[in-house]
């Protein structure tokens, strides 16, 4: 229902945010089981992501471009590493405080196969919908997606 700042057929970008925000929460939530079901969490998967996007990334870069504290992304970053799926590295081996982060293969291949497998459910889900329904899904991706650009 409009509020008394709509004019009449406009749309009310809260009651959209009211009924866009579970859908996506949902979604969210069936993508974030086939992470766990690779053996990371969520974060761990984005974090694996970032660092693929811009390998050679440091510890500082990193957290403040996935909004985390030091402290927590250490100690994601320490597991992945423990698991094999990253490695640190010294940039300049004058600087110990500079440490770099890349995926080993082991990383991409989670990452790929993680991504893979999110893309077949989402596929498997959006082929069930009708035509029309579908092409709004696509019509609406890049709205979407300007609302969560980094640069935004």
């Amino acid at each position: 229902m409009p509020n008394s700042s709509t004019s009449a057929g406009a749309v009310d970008a809260l009651a959209v945010a009211n009924r866009l925000r579970p859908a996506l929460l949902r979604i969210h939530r069936y993508l974030r089981g086939e992470a766990h079901e690779l053996g990371v969490t969520s974060t761990q998967a984005s974090l694996l992501g970032a660092i693929q996007r811009a390998g050679g990334i440091g510890l500082g870069e990193l957290a403040s471009q996935e909004h985390m504290s030091a402290p927590t992304l250490v100690g994601h970053i320490d597991k992945l590493q423990a698991r094999g799926l990253l490695e640190r590295a010294r940039s300049d081996p004058n600087d110990r405080r500079r440490v770099t982060l890349n995926l080993t293969l082991a990383g991409e291949g989670v990452l790929k196969t993680l991504r893979e497998r999110r893309t077949a459910w989402l596929a498997a889900r959006l082929e069930t919908l009708a035509p029309e329904a579908l092409a709004a899904v696509e019509a609406a991706i890049e709205p979407l997606s300007q609302l969560v650009r980094r640069d935004a």
